[in-house]
């Protein structure tokens, strides 16, 4: 029964896979022109930057100064790996994106099969998930959720050593997972196990040096240059900044502001996981958790619902929660169809969706985001709750500490 089970996951992971590649093939004919890709909703980094960031001539991915890659040192290193094999010629274009989507249809089927051992009731959800397919291969973002979702499953089965690699190697590949180790220390510091967090705190860290410091020491312009645009960019599209501002509210101090609303969101986080009465897992945490990050952040790009839908359904404990996943899987849908038309529009295309439309659109993505935290939330609390904290029991969670990891 388990295998029959195990053959559904992975035949739903295929068809998702082929549909979303019927989708973003629309674009080929055209040579990934704009605006069609738009229009048909159907554009790529994957074959943009093959050119732009000269992967095509066979430059190393960092060489190039403030030309480089804008990714971490995995993604790179794929990017210009894949750029290697590609076959020279008039169709290479073409012929780097079909290897690159090869690859990641076999990681969305990989991050399926871990999906299902994580939560084999609702692992349908993942590959099913429409805002999922649409966005599957816009980016190189599979490659860092598969690894993440290996970090999610080590650490709930106590395996914190492969954990703690599986993470480090995550943030090199996209660093968005770093906020995990938020949630992460929290759960150590419920267990009274202080030791056991620096240790996980250490593999992961030196994890992140060892795969970067090379990189770093012989190009380190080119490395630096995706964390200096992620420090420096403005409200970019998706955001609840960029809506507000579509909208005509212009805030002053953008990064401080995103700043202090992340802040407030995990504060609540905190109080939300130390109310909890028993210990919660991983898995219970890490939508809500990235889910503030990516509603509070200065970009929200349509393909970051590939993040947060494996994180949404390892969550999903009770059926009677499943309406506020299609509710947010609809809101997500009807912006991925927004966000395509609205770039039509402001580039040279006869129709499209205008700014205020998009904006309206974007707020509504983040409420039905927000809608699902708030669903999770309630539903940790339902689980069981205690009383609040006494300043003696905080200060135990914060000093008390085993001598070895749980």
């Amino acid at each position: 029964m388990l295998q029959a089970k195990t053959r559904v996951i992975i035949a739903l992971a295929l068809l998702a896979s082929l549909i979303s590649f019927a989708k973003f093939s629309s674009c080929e004919s055209s040579g990934w022109a704009t605006p069609d890709q738009y229009i048909h909703a159907c554009y790529s980094d994957i074959p943009a930057l093959y050119g732009e960031r000269g992967l095509s001539k066979g430059d190393w991915a960092y060489s190039n100064g403030v030309d480089s890659v804008e990714y971490p040192v995995v993604t790179g290193t794929v990017m210009w790996a894949l750029a290697q094999i590609t076959p020279d010629g008039a169709d290479a274009v073409n012929k780097y994106f079909h290897i690159n989507i090869i690859l990641i249809a076999l990681l969305m089927i990989f991050t399926s099969l871990i999906i299902f051992k994580l939560r084999p009731e609702f692992a349908y959800l993942y590959p099913l998930a429409p805002a999922g397919i649409a966005s599957l291969y816009i980016n190189w973002d599979l490659w860092a959720i598969i690894s993440m979702v290996g970090a999610i499953y080590w650490f709930d089965r106590k395996k914190l050593d492969l954990s703690a690699l599986a993470l480090g190697i995550s943030i090199s590949t996209k660093f968005l997972p770093i906020f995990l180790l938020f949630p992460i220390i929290f759960i150590f510091i419920r267990r009274n196990q202080l030791r056991g967090s620096i240790r996980y705190l250490a593999i992961t860290i030196s994890t992140f040096a060892a795969i970067n410091l090379p990189v770093y020491l012989t190009t380190p312009e080119g490395w630096l240059r995706f964390y200096q645009l992620n420090l420096s960019r403005g409200s970019d599209w998706g955001s609840l900044w960029y809506a507000l501002t579509g909208l005509g509210v212009n805030l002053p101090n953008l990064n401080y502001l995103s700043i202090l609303l992340l802040l407030t969101g995990f504060a609540a986080i905190a109080i939300y996981i130390l109310e909890l009465r028993n210990t919660p897992s991983l898995t219970s945490l890490s939508f809500i958790v990235l889910a503030t990050v990516m509603c509070a952040s200065k970009v929200y790009s349509p393909q970051y619902a590939l993040w947060l839908i494996p994180l949404a359904v390892i969550a999903l404990v009770d059926k009677r929660d499943l309406h506020a996943f299609w509710i947010w899987q609809g809101a997500e849908v009807i912006y991925h169809i927004a966000i395509w038309q609205h770039l039509a529009s402001v580039t040279g295309a006869k129709f499209g969706l205008p700014l205020y439309g998009y904006a309206l659109i974007t707020l509504l993505r983040i409420a039905a985001t927000i809608y699902l935290i708030a669903t999770f939330v309630r539903r940790g609390l339902a689980g069981g709750t205690q009383g609040p904290l006494s300043h003696r029991s905080l200060r135990e969670f914060l000093f008390e500490s085993g001598n070895a990891y749980p």
